[in-house]
């Protein structure tokens, strides 16, 4: 051994999160028939909001007179509505607003609950007890109820109201990570660590964050599929995205004026919105199972 050279080391592993390569994940998943067929219907819709303008047959904003509550048929497969929009072109631009809202809350959550959640239990203390009466606080009180609160208190449109899901989201991460974390701070390899000298923000960072984010992805995963949902209430109440921006929640809001007349103004962004949060609580417990190391 050289000289200097000390006789420890940082363990490059935890013993309970062994390296799991991509192709074992992928072999477990795919034995999860139903969370692959939500990952399918996942990939297809995030596919057709990002082709849209490509796979939209016509301009989702732009009113023909000329055919004003037209039933399904060949011009217009899934109908048109009140102001002579092809109800498709809508559909898959409406996914796009979802989509976009679903990830930039859950991201804004994730990015402030999660480094919030960290340091709460790693130092414990006075921030920590501050902390967990406020995530209390905010989680006492119903998720939609509150988001409408905060919505209201913002004003409307699409920014606005992923700013308020994200805020509602924030205290689920910060108690999620934080627990992660109560359970982490005393295992070996943080003793090591410690022992060796490793300050603390190496020993969050480095150590502690990899050994929490499983979990923490799972959340995300099912948080969105609750964003999506959030983000079709806000836009159905008009708090949300504004016309003549499409939209799955305006949609419905439109449509209820028209259910006796042209049902299938409801039926299509209804749809929509069944699977695609369908599909992505399929795809969070399919993740639940292949990264919980307890289902392995």
């Amino acid at each position: 051994m050289a000289a200097g050279e000390s006789t420890l080391a940082l363990p490059t592993r935890t013993p309970r999160s062994e390296a799991v390569g991509l192709r074992y994940v992928l072999h477990r998943y795919a034995r999860n028939r139903l969370a692959l067929a939500g990952l399918w219907v996942v990939g297809l819709v995030v596919g057709a909001a990002l082709l849209a303008p490509v796979v939209a047959p016509a301009d989702p904003a732009k009113p023909d007179f000329t055919n004003l509550l037209q039933s399904p048929s060949r011009a217009h497969l899934l109908g048109t509505d009140d102001l002579g929009r092809d109800i498709l072109s809508r559909v898959i631009y409406g996914a796009r607003t979802s989509l976009l809202a679903g990830c930039v809350s859950v991201g804004l959550a994730v990015l402030v609950g999660l480094p919030l959640g960290l340091v709460s239990g790693y130092y414990r203390g006075p921030l920590d007890n501050f902390l967990m009466r406020l995530t209390d606080a905010l989680l006492s009180f119903p998720f939609l109820v509150l988001a409408l609160a905060i919505a209201a208190v913002l004003g409307t449109g699409l920014v606005k109201a992923m700013i308020a899901i994200g805020i509602v989201f924030t205290p689920g991460f910060i108690r999620l990570a934080r627990g992660q974390v109560l359970s982490e701070r005393e295992r070996t390899y943080v003793e090591a660590a410690r022992a060796l000298g490793a300050r603390d923000g190496r020993i969050l960072w480095r150590h502690i964050l990899p050994n929490t984010l499983s979990p923490v992805l799972v959340q995300a995963s099912l948080a969105m599929a609750a964003a999506i949902t959030a983000e079709a209430t806000l836009s159905f109440l008009g708090l949300g995205t504004q016309p003549p921006t499409p939209s799955w929640g305006s949609m419905l809001n439109i449509a209820q004026a028209y259910l006796g007349r042209a049902p299938w103004l409801a039926l299509w962004p209804g749809l929509a919105i069944f699977l695609t949060v369908l599909s992505l609580n399929l795809v969070g417990d399919g993740l639940r199972e292949v990264l919980d190391p307890r289902l392995r």
